[in-house]
């Protein structure tokens, strides 16, 4: 691993072979060091990912402001969710997250209060999320002795969320959430009936759209389903394919998305599994 860039003399950015940029501390780990030298692996304590919605510059700046502890926590965190929700929980979650668990404490020792929005749509579309994120309001309590309020399980399970789509910027997650609680209202509204959003069913459906973001995100073509379902679902399901149209269009108009006729069906197929027409 090579020096790319020296901060101070215990922060440094650098990159493996492979070209993967990481910000590493360290007490004196970039004294007397210059670009192109080797990294003193020895001296590295901690090691951040750079990437995603945080530079390298970003990351030096909360390190000067985020207490070593308060870090340290946030990598068992991370460690644990890693475990419980799956490998696409990275590095990357490091900074964000210790930055909001930082300034969350800051607050509860103070005795700020803080209201979240969307509160009802997280706990209800994000159960897993929001079951490790009550883990982690937990483990704050364990390490600090102080017990954050329990809505703050909806923020960090947002941050948990966040980390499916490379943990970009928050905003797009919380904008996603609210296109969900909006695909659910277009549900209720054109099949006129209510939803138990604690099941499996409608734990499915988000789980597809979820995915759908993220194929958006990354340019991916949907599976193909063409052929004789497709007019299986249009002639049995005449309900599911019109909720599902109204989707498709608020995706166009809310972000300019090409949503093909093939996921067009997937949708239909999971609302039609929200009425109990499939099994």
């Amino acid at each position: 691993m090579r020096v790319t860039k020296v901060f101070n003399n215990n922060v440094l950015l650098a990159a493996d072979d492979a070209g993967t940029e990481v910000v590493l501390m360290g007490k004196g780990l970039g004294f007397q060091v210059h670009a192109g030298d080797a990294v003193r692996t020895a001296d590295v304590e901690r090691t951040f990912v750079a990437g995603g919605g945080t530079t390298p510059e970003r990351i030096v700046a909360l390190l000067d402001e985020i207490p070593a502890e308060d870090i340290d926590l946030t990598q068992r965190i991370v460690a644990e969710a890693r475990e419980q929700l799956g490998t696409h929980i990275t590095g990357h979650v490091v900074v964000p997250l210790a930055d909001h668990i930082s300034f969350a404490l800051r607050r509860a020792r103070q005795d700020v209060q803080i209201a979240y929005p969307l509160q009802w749509e997280v706990l209800h579309l994000y159960p897993k999320e929001v079951a490790f994120a009550r883990r982690a309001l937990e483990m704050v309590r364990s390490s600090t002795g102080v017990e954050l309020p329990a809505l703050e399980a909806v923020p960090l399970a947002l941050h948990f969320v966040n980390a499916q789509f490379g943990a970009g910027e928050l905003s797009r997650t919380v904008e996603m959430t609210e296109v969900f609680g909006a695909v659910l209202g277009i549900v209720r509204t054109r099949l006129g009936m209510e939803l138990d959003e604690e099941s499996i069913d409608v734990a499915r459906f988000i789980t597809h759209l979820r995915y759908l973001f993220v194929r958006q995100q990354q340019g991916a073509p949907p599976p193909d389903v063409q052929g004789v379902l497709l007019e299986a679902v249009r002639s049995q399901h005449p309900d599911a394919v019109e909720a599902a149209v109204a989707i498709q269009e608020l995706l166009r108009e809310r972000y300019d998305w090409t949503v093909t006729g093939d996921e067009v069906l997937y949708l239909a197929l999971h609302v039609a599994r929200l009425t109990g027409a499939v099994a």
